[in-house]
């Protein structure tokens, strides 16, 4: 399973609000289309973000799982609400799931292979999620 660092506060929005989808410069790979991934909250906070919450003190950890279920371009940003920017990729996720303790770990650039440690440390959390009333 691959992992994507995603700065602050855009990475506690989709795990705890209602952002389904991430802007990028790059299209997504085709091989990642389906694909379940880590979302890891940045090191540092987007400092043009507009949003703001108790999610923002969260930094440099897995924070929530997502399926990427598809990507295209947008010129004006509003065919995914308003969480698209313009003239971006909007990388659609789905089924997300935000874990109760976030997983500390290092992010990088791009996708990324999280440590054995970090990987079982979620898969945890997710099974107990997923098996919980």
């Amino acid at each position: 399973m691959k992992a994507l660092t995603i700065r602050q506060p855009w990475a506690g929005a989709i795990a705890h609000q209602t952002k389904r989808v991430e802007n990028r410069t790059w299209k997504l790979p085709a091989k990642h289309e389906g694909a379940r991934i880590l979302i890891h909250a940045g090191a540092q906070l987007d400092r043009n973000a507009q949003i703001y919450g108790p999610h923002l003190g969260v930094y440099a950890a897995v924070v929530a799982v997502a399926t990427i279920t598809g990507c295209h371009w947008s010129d004006d940003g509003t065919c995914c609400g308003p969480w698209g920017f313009e003239r971006a990729y909007h990388w659609t996720l789905d089924d997300v799931i935000a874990l109760t303790t976030p997983v500390p770990a290092k992010g990088a650039l791009g996708f990324w292979t999280p440590s054995d440690d970090v990987l079982a440390a979620v898969q945890r959390q997710v099974a107990l999620e997923r098996t919980s009333p």
